[in-house]
């Protein structure tokens, strides 16, 4: 092991050492020529890397033994969005996976501990008063990866002790996990139609909203986007995209939503698609059927550059891509543990790569293909997605119809995934629904304010609003083009904290 700099730490984690570690590699066949190298070539980082001829490595498991306070409580992140789930917990309490990285505090002093982003394998870890585990998943699939002699970097682990409190320790040390977010140049805010709309919607609708949202944006010179969601084409939650008779001509919407003065966006779920070109053979053999296509296959490469350039030569200036997690691997984040695919026994067709490289080459693809546009990832694997697309939904769906699902899924991802927001993305955690005969205004208005001073994306989803309702939301569009200083204070007691510094002043949020 190449150990330029040592990385020993005192403090919260007593006497952590980033190079005394042991591993052991899990393959899928019998033979065993894989070689793991380790270099710690920068501060405080640990450079894994991975080289095999014959055998099949699955996973790499790291152990650091050491001993820590009993008193802390540590946080860790998610693979994709998080489920209203994220939530302290005492160390001798916490048996769950943390994927990508986490945070150990006692509310003064904390450690960090995580991979930079953009890596090409799925890293979880685990940590307990014995110390510090490590999964390092390169498969291909559910499979062992087909390296072929080929060397590969699969992570940089990276630590960091604060002496701070949780939440501006974690703000810090995700600036560090990723050295170049892409950000929009400009806070995104405005419509979108799912929370109203549910997918039954229509052209005619989609310019009601653009007027609306135009209205209450009079004056700000950074214009809404009016995003259309799931329901504009064909088939629903699939391609082919073309438009249904509801939407009849994309191109000449898109133009009549730039005469609006907004900004126009639109959904797409680029791996489900039954367009007749698209044969079996390149879609990926799961659960014994044959769904969802395959990116390592050129010809699924080339066809979502051309579904997205017919999109950019409509004139949608911001595309959301959503469902790519779950059409690759078969699960949603909520339902995984350590490991990003729960079946085994499946690959790609290109099996010379890893998970993880597969993804990264998919968003790359897309970010390249979508030119000027922003992108707005949804259902996207966060640490893969971060430099790589613009926005992130960092949550499960909130909800038009039901406050509780609001309260726990949206309140929960701004509050824990808050550290993120501009390290690694402009964090989404998703809409303000409003159907007023089902959610109570004085509910939604004060998930409205908080994200209107939390620096991170707007979206609202409305057919209408009353008096009271448009001086809000106009309000709230004025407010998230200013820059707030924002703090969540009651992390440790609450998965829906109620208790918010915001430029100096701790404001109280009734979400019960």
């Amino acid at each position: 092991m190449k150990t330029e700099k040592t990385a020993r730490t005192d403090g919260l984690f007593h006497q952590f050492d980033l190079t005394a570690f042991h591993f052991d590699v899990i393959y899928e066949n019998n033979t065993q020529d894989a070689n793991v190298t380790f270099a710690c070539n920068e501060e405080n980082a640990l450079t894994v890397c991975l080289t095999a001829h014959e055998s099949l490595p699955m996973f790499i498991r790291m152990h650091w033994p050491f001993k820590c306070d009993s008193d802390c409580y540590v946080l860790g992140d998610a693979w994709e969005r998080s489920y209203g789930d994220l939530q302290f917990l005492p160390l001798s309490k916490n048996q769950r996976a943390m994927p990508w990285y986490f945070v150990a505090s006692n509310q003064t002093e904390s450690f960090c501990f995580g991979v930079k982003t953009q890596p090409n394998a799925f890293v979880s870890f685990h940590c307990d008063a014995s110390g510090i585990s490590a999964t390092v998943d390169c498969r291909n699939g559910g499979c062992g990866v087909h390296l072929c002699g080929r060397t590969v970097t699969l992570c940089t682990f990276l630590y960091q002790s604060y002496p701070l409190p949780p939440f501006e320790s974690l703000c810090d040390f995700c600036r560090r996990l990723c050295p170049q977010p892409l950000l929009p140049r400009d806070m995104v805010y405005g419509a979108n139609n799912w929370y109203y709309a549910y997918g039954n919607s229509s052209a005619e609708e989609i310019l009601r909203d653009a007027k609306l949202h135009a209205g209450l944006a009079k004056g700000i010179k950074n214009r809404p986007f009016v995003v259309i969601d799931d329901g504009w084409q064909i088939n629903q939650c699939a391609g082919p995209y073309r438009p249904n008779e509801r939407f009849h001509d994309m191109k000449t919407l898109a133009a009549a939503l730039k005469d609006c003065d907004v900004q126009p966006g639109i959904w797409v779920r680029l791996l489900l698609d039954s367009d007749d070109t698209l044969t079996d053979d390149l879609r990926i053999l799961r659960s014994g059927e044959r769904k969802f296509l395959d990116p390592t296959q050129p010809q699924v490469q080339q066809h979502i550059k051309t579904v997205i350039q017919t999109i950019r030569d409509w004139g949608y200036t911001l595309l959301k891509h959503d469902f790519s997690t779950v059409d690759l691997f078969g699960d949603y984040g909520k339902d995984l543990t350590e490991t990003i695919t729960n079946e085994t026994g499946w690959h790609f067709a290109d099996q010379t790569k890893t998970n993880a490289e597969i993804v990264l080459d998919l968003y790359r693809l897309i970010l390249d293909a979508c030119g000027d546009m922003l992108v707005l990832g949804c259902n996207t694997v966060s640490h893969l997605c971060a430099g790589l697309v613009h926005i992130n939904r960092t949550g499960d769906d909130t909800s038009g119809k039901s406050w509780e699902r609001t309260k726990t899924m949206g309140v929960n991802t701004l509050a824990f995934r808050l550290a993120q927001n501009r390290a690694f993305y402009l964090v989404d955690a998703d809409c303000v629904g409003i159907l007023e005969q089902h959610i109570p205004w004085d509910k939604n208005r004060q998930w409205l304010d908080l994200l209107s001073k939390s620096n991170t994306a707007l979206f609202v989803s409305c057919a209408n609003a009353d008096s009271v309702q448009a001086t809000d939301l106009r309000n709230a569009y004025l407010e998230a083009q200013k820059q707030h200083q924002i703090q969540p204070l009651d992390l440790y007691e609450t998965l829906t904290p109620q208790q918010w510094r915001i430029d100096g002043t701790i404001q109280q949020y009734d979400w019960d």
